[in-house]
C-alpha cells in the first residue's frame, strides 16, 4: 500500500543540508514529488518542504526518529505529516461571506482541508452551516461569561479533533490565553491590508481616504491584536466612483480570497512560521 506524505524543516544553512535529506529519503524507499526550498541570506537559514511518496506503507512515526540523527547534525526544527486532510473548525459571528467561500471551495475539494464544524456567537448563520451539512454550534458571548465562552470554544476543539481554527469574521477578541492556546493553529481575517484603517468602520475611513486600493490580510492569531505573522495579502484596485457600499462588496472579496488561500497554505503545509513572519511555499 502506497503513502504520501510531507516533509517540512528549517535550520541554520549551511552546505549538505538538501544532499542528506535526499540521502535519507531515498534510504527509506522514498520519491520526491514536489520540492522547495528558500535560502534566507539575512537570517542565515534554510526553509524547506517536500512532498514525498513511497511504494510501501511508511510508519512515519519511525521515519521521524530515524530523521532525529540527520537534523541533530543540522540543528534542524522538522515535521512529517501524512497525506491525511486537516480538520478546519470555522468561528463566525454574523457575517457569512468568508464562510460561505470557505463552505464552497471545501465541498468543489479545492480547499485542501475537511471543515468539521462551525462555531458562532450569534445564530445568524446556522442555516448556512446546517444546508452544509455542518454541525452549527452556538456559544454566547458576553463580558461576563466569556471566560466561559473561551473555554467552551477549547473543548470544541478537542472535541471535534481541529487541527486549524479559522475565524472568518468572527468579531470577538481572543483572550491572551486562548491565543497562546491556539499558538499557529488559528488563521484570521482582517479587513484590510495591514497596517492599516484598523477599528471601526474601516471602509468609510478608506472612503474618506480616497484609496486607490482595497486589501485584506489573512494572519495567525496571537496575543498582539491584528499583529500576527501574515500568510496572505490579497488588493482589489478600485478608484473615486466606489462609494463605501461597493468598498465593502470589494473588501469582502479581497478577504475571502486572501482568507481560503491561508487556509489551503496552512492545510498543504506550505506556511513555515520564523519569529513574527513566514515563509509561504506557494
Amino acid at each position: 500500500m502506497s503513502r504520501s506524505f510531507i516533509l517540512t524543516l528549517d535550520c541554520p544553512n549551511r552546505t549538505g543540508i538538501v544532499r542528506a535529506v535526499s540521502a535519507f529519503l531515498f534510504e527509506h524507499g522514498c520519491d520526491i514529488g514536489e520540492y522547495q526550498q528558500f535560502d534566507d541570506p539575512l537570517r542565515g537559514r534554510l526553509y524547506l518542504r517536500t512532498q514525498v511518496g513511497a511504494e510501501q506503507d511508511v510508519d512515519l512515526d519511525a521515519v521521524g526518529r530515524d530523521f532525529e540523527a540527520v537534523a541533530a547534525e543540522f540543528g534542524m526544527s522538522f515535521t512529517f505529516t501524512d497525506g491525511v486532510p486537516a480538520r478546519v473548525l470555522v468561528m463566525v459571528s454574523k457575517l457569512g461571506h468568508c464562510l460561505n467561500d470557505l463552505v464552497f471551495r471545501w465541498r468543489a475539494g479545492s480547499l485542501g482541508a475537511d471543515i468539521v464544524a462551525v462555531v458562532s456567537n450569534h445564530e445568524d448563520l446556522r442555516p448556512m452551516a446546517e444546508a452544509a451539512g455542518l454541525p452549527f454550534v452556538h456559544v454566547p458571548v458576553t463580558a461576563e461569561t466569556k471566560p466561559e465562552a473561551e473555554a467552551r470554544l477549547l473543548s470544541l476543539v478537542d472535541e471535534f479533533d481541529a487541527e486549524l481554527v479559522v475565524l472568518a469574521r468572527y468579531m470577538q477578541v481572543l483572550s491572551d490565553e486562548t491565543c497562546k492556546a491556539l499558538e499557529g493553529r488559528a488563521i484570521n481575517i482582517h479587513h484590510s491590508f495591514l497596517p492599516g484603517f484598523k477599528g471601526a468602520r474601516p471602509y468609510h475611513q478608506a472612503y474618506e481616504r480616497g484609496v486607490k486600493q482595497v486589501g485584506a490580510t489573512a494572519h495567525y492569531v496571537t496575543p498582539d491584536l491584528d499583529e500576527g505573522p501574515i500568510i496572505e495579502q490579497e488588493v482589489i484596485r478600485i478608484d473615486h466612483s466606489y462609494d463605501p457600499k461597493a468598498l465593502q462588496m470589494v473588501g469582502r472579496d479581497a478577504e475571502a480570497l486572501a482568507l481560503s488561500r491561508a487556509v489551503r497554505w496552512h492545510c498543504e503545509r506550505r506556511v513555515l512560521l520564523t519569529g513574527g513572519s513566514t515563509v509561504v511555499f506557494r
